[in-house]
């Protein structure tokens, strides 16, 4: 009976280590959306540094990050606020053990996959279909020659708000996004892309700028 009660802690420690790993540190996640090709494609395993996002290291411009879906994924003219372009999440109250069920263990939640384009106080302009930050045109020798950045939304001049972010899939043609829902919270960012392991033909790095 002892060897077995043994055997029982161990075996609750080691799940529990394996759960602040994979929430606080590193986990695998795969892609499910077409949103980032070509740089990304649907079914691409992927490695996420979620040790940055715990120790609140800086966002940069360029970084593919991973978040939570806004509650409300398509603005429109009804809740449309332009002194306040950030996404809306409206969840309901949990008890701890939901809480548990959608924040540690990712149960039903829903999350993104897109490339930061701006960071708190960015002025973000899309134009004839470029953009440019800070009245700069963005250099992004990550899309095709041909792409083009259209106003798929009502968030396409804006100001990022502080603790906020403003990202977009590099398939621009085909990724609701931020013009879409409005800036990203900070404390609603799960991870950055760290490296891809699968397909093995693509192993390594992601390209980001």
């Amino acid at each position: 009976m002892k060897g077995i009660i043994q055997w029982i802690v161990c075996l609750i420690l080691a799940i529990i280590v394996a759960l602040l790993l994979k929430h606080f540190v590193f986990t695998p996640t795969l892609v499910n959306q077409f949103s980032m090709r070509p740089t990304l494609e649907n079914g691409d395993r992927l490695i996420l540094d979620r040790l940055s996002i715990t120790l609140n290291k800086e966002i940069k411009r360029g970084e593919i990050i991973t978040f939570e879906a806004p509650t409300v994924t398509s603005v429109d003219s009804s809740n449309y606020n332009e002194n306040s372009p950030i996404a809306i999440y409206e969840k309901e109250e949990m008890g701890i053990f939901e809480r548990f069920m959608y924040y540690t263990l990712e149960i039903n939640k829903d999350s993104y996959i897109k490339r930061v384009i701006g960071v708190g106080g960015d002025k973000i302009l899309i134009e004839d279909g470029n953009v440019y930050v800070n009245e700069i045109l963005l250099n992004e020798d990550y899309l095709p020659e041909d792409s083009k950045t259209m106003r798929t939304g009502l968030f396409y001049d804006l100001t990022v708000p502080d603790g906020c972010v403003f990202a977009m899939g590099d398939n621009r043609m085909n990724s609701k996004d931020c013009r879409n829902f409005g800036c990203i919270p900070l404390n609603k960012i799960e991870g950055k892309v760290l490296c891809r392991i699968y397909p093995f033909g693509k192993f390594g790095k992601v390209e980001t700028k």
